[in-house]
């Protein structure tokens, strides 16, 4: 005896239309969480941001300790809290501002400063880095799994916090730090030539470094050392650089009209 079916055409029919109701739109389910949160600022935590502000700069192995709790509860190694963004942003605004004033910019000048910083110096050269280091790791760096295991990359999302996170220091070093030394670092002296250098030789070996543990911190990279390699590369420079060509000045020249 043939088994007849449970439901009818029509009511099959039904249950799609429904499904296709309650399912996300495109652009609802394109639009990442990140990004559907970055003007929710009641929802960030921004308190759990400046402590890992805080510790990128006296610990930054600590701010990775916690991400293999966050893949287990939100099934992703990147934060879904832009409030880190939103900070840093702000942070950023304000440095031009200063920059702005001090070297006589007017308001216009400053408006072009600010979107330089935050979306030239942050966003966009945050974005190139993070997409070459994140095609590097996937590409070069990852396990070579079984058969039965499941394979895992590095979400682009996830470069990209790291990019954040080693934005921070650097940040501090060039953006407040040069600002409040940059008439000491002008000066044609020795001296000073070898402190503003030396800002610049810290500032992106700091960087290089907290990249380093971001990409460490995932248990299924190989060799994330290799992301302090360019450090050698810097070191060069730097030593070049201290016969006579003055890092500071330059920069603070041709980026600041110092």
């Amino acid at each position: 005896m043939p088994i007849l079916p449970t439901t009818t055409p029509r009511s099959s029919f039904h249950d799609e239309m429904h499904y296709k109701r309650r399912r996300p739109t495109y652009w609802t389910a394109s639009i990442p969480l990140f990004l559907r949160r970055l003007f929710r600022f009641p929802q960030m935590d921004f308190e759990f941001a400046l402590w890992q502000m805080l510790y990128l700069c006296i610990a930054p192995r600590r701010v990775y300790r916690n991400i293999y709790y966050h893949k287990q509860t939100k099934n992703q190694w990147a934060r879904d809290d832009p409030a880190f963004v939103v900070i840093l942003s702000f942070l950023l605004g304000a440095s031009a501002i200063a920059w702005g004033i001090v070297n006589g910019h007017g308001i216009v000048g400053i408006l072009k400063m600010i979107l330089f910083m935050v979306f030239i110096d942050f966003v966009v050269v945050g974005l190139v880095i993070s997409t070459i280091c994140w095609a590097f790791a996937n590409r070069f760096l990852s396990h070579r799994r079984t058969v039965h295991a499941v394979e895992q990359t590095v979400e682009w999302a996830y470069a990209f916090d790291v990019h954040c996170n080693a934005f921070f220091p650097l940040y501090l070093i060039l953006y407040v730090a040069q600002f409040f030394l940059m008439r000491v670092l002008t000066k044609q002296i020795w001296v000073c030539l070898f402190l503003g250098n030396s800002m610049y030789l810290i500032a992106v070996c700091y960087y290089c470094y907290i990249t380093f543990l971001g990409y460490n911190a995932l248990p299924f990279l190989l060799h994330a050392e290799m992301f302090l390699y360019p450090i050698i590369l810097f070191l060069i420079i730097y030593f070049v650089s201290l016969f006579g060509f003055n890092i500071s000045a330059i920069v603070l020249q041709l980026y600041f009209n110092s």
